[in-house]
């Protein structure tokens, strides 16, 4: 199947800026550029998904530059923002840049990674304005989608002017790298046109850029894809361990599932026809879910940290933490409840301690239902003190409501 075709069955393309990049994806070699800005230490699931398109052209055969935006990291892009950004310092970008490139790389190895801050840096004000200004036209500017909805609110010229300075960016990149398409998320179709423009101004009449952007990712509620309750999924996994980072991907909707299955994974579209079925025939089994789980944790984290993920998940399924090591026992639990008790302390009181139940008449009430394990074992009697069980890693004791609930204490 045709690069082209796989991209559009996937559901992977929202526009682009010629037909003929179609023809040029399939039938050429083309060096192919996506940026991503500094504005964190990290990248998050969001960015995953632009990054995995990036993926699937260098296995297809294309060159990715990959564009850490060291110096447009310092201007802020109004794409999708209501408000301006909090400037970074020239130091944060540069530290922020550094964390992320060791990400893409990982992602995608044979990629040439670069920071734009090594030539912006050396393009002075009056060239900026002289030489690059003259050729952007204000009324064409003002008509960008990112830039029209900040007009109501208010823009500042810094983040106006961004749009130009991204633009330099493939301006360089094609004239120095013979980099012939940009590609991104639909926010930044603004941002890759103004750079066609200029591009098209600067250099001789024939030459040959292109635009590809990809739809943002969304869940079927509308609810912007790798975002929780408690933030972003980051792909760093000291800010989202690999426990957590799977999971996300197991509690997908099945709806959502399989759309991102499409997006998301590398297994052949046969596959993922097979995998869709066996959804219809047995969706409690969470097929789509399990494979998108595993591929992507793999991906990001490898095999450690998908083993890692698959251990913990596993001792939760059968409610066993024995077998866990340190490491992985503290993942397991982390912003889950948990209290310092002294091992006389009784298990009714332990319950309330804990907060796994507001009073001691609900826990009563759940130890006559056997509702209530300590340490995998189901505890009936109230007066039975935590010293009676044998540790977990010699001071932990996990305690378990129901099939779900949990919370660690921990011996003082």
């Amino acid at each position: 199947m045709k690069l082209s075709e796989d991209l559009k069955k996937r559901g992977l393309i929202y526009d682009v800026s010629d037909e003929k990049v179609y023809d040029q994806l399939d039938q050429k070699k083309l060096t192919f550029y996506l940026g991503a800005d500094p504005t964190g230490d990290s990248l998050h699931i969001g960015h995953l998904a632009t990054y995995l398109v990036a993926k699937r052209l260098v296995d297809a055969g294309h060159h990715a530059i990959l564009v850490i935006g060291g110096g447009t990291g310092l201007i802020g892009d109004p794409s999708g923002k209501s408000k301006e950004r909090n400037l970074l310092t020239l130091e944060e970008s540069l530290k922020n840049a550094e964390h992320l490139t060791v990400q893409v790389k990982s992602l995608i190895p044979t990629a040439h990674v670069v920071n734009n801050y090594d030539w912006l840096k050396d393009v002075t004000m009056i060239q900026f304005l002289r030489d690059i200004g003259k050729d952007f036209n204000i009324n064409q500017m003002l008509a960008k989608d990112t830039v029209k909805r900040r007009l109501e609110t208010g823009i500042s010229f810094t983040e106006f002017s961004y749009q130009i300075i991204q633009s330099l960016d493939f301006y360089h990149l094609y004239k120095h790298h013979h980099c012939q398409l940009q590609i991104g998320g639909q926010d930044q179709w603004g941002n890759i046109t103004a750079g066609l423009e200029l591009i098209r101004k600067k250099t001789p009449e024939g030459s040959e850029a292109y635009g590809l952007v990809f739809p943002l990712v969304t869940k079927s509620d509308g609810e912007k894809f790798g975002k929780t309750a408690d933030g972003a999924i980051w792909l760093d996994g000291r800010k989202t361990s690999p426990y957590a980072f799977y999971q996300y991907w197991l509690n997908l909707s099945d709806q959502d599932s399989l759309k991102m299955l499409y997006q998301f994974s590398f297994q052949s579209l046969e596959v993922i026809n097979t995998i869709q079925k066996a959804m219809e025939e047995s969706p409690h089994l969470r097929h789509a879910q399990k494979a998108l789980a595993e591929e992507m944790t793999l991906l990001v984290h490898h095999e450690e940290g998908l083993n890692q993920a698959k251990s913990i998940t596993d001792a939760f399924f059968k409610g066993d933490f024995k077998n866990l090591q340190e490491s992985a026992f503290k993942i397991a639990f982390e912003g889950l409840k948990s209290a310092q008790l002294k091992a006389n302390i009784t298990v009714l009181d332990a319950l309330v301690r804990a907060e796994i139940v507001p009073s001691k008449s609900q826990g009563r009430t759940l130890l006559v239902q056997k509702a209530i394990r300590m340490n995998g074992q189901v505890i009936t009697d109230e007066n039975l003190e935590l010293s009676s069980f044998t540790p977990l890693l010699g001071r932990y004791i996990v305690l378990q409501k129901g099939k779900k609930e949990y919370a660690l204490i921990e011996l003082s």
